[in-house]
């Protein structure tokens, strides 16, 4: 008996300093950071995604030889094979047929559409 009450005492100490300890830990970090949030480039770039509305957007579909080449990472070599590629059902199709590599697709993903007609 008295066995399980030194192992109860010594249970409940261990479980305390844990939980205490480990309380003590966030409370420090908390008090460190700052209130502001931090600004990303990420964050900003999806701010300017949202804010482009539909008719915003350049149909791949569409679009000239010219307004292709304004695309960053667009240039003549690629607005050529986008336009041979004609037509797309979806924007993604770039990549999936292999006309644009997937970095130059990232880039310009937020500012296309494909439209069907």
């Amino acid at each position: 008996m008295n066995r399980n009450r030194v192992f109860a005492r010594m249970l409940v100490a261990i479980l305390s300093l844990a939980l205490f300890g480990g309380m003590a830990i966030v409370q420090t970090d908390s008090s460190t950071t700052s209130s502001k949030p931090a600004k990303t480039s990420k964050a900003k770039s999806s701010d300017k995604a949202a804010a482009k509305s539909e008719s915003d957007l350049l149909d791949i579909n569409s679009a000239t030889k010219d307004q292709l080449d304004a695309l960053p990472g667009i240039g003549d070599k690629y607005s050529q094979k986008i336009i041979d590629g004609r037509p797309y059902k979806s924007k993604n199709e770039l990549v999936r047929k292999k006309i644009i590599p997937n970095a130059t697709y990232t880039k310009i993903k937020n500012e296309i559409v494909a439209r069907q007609k």
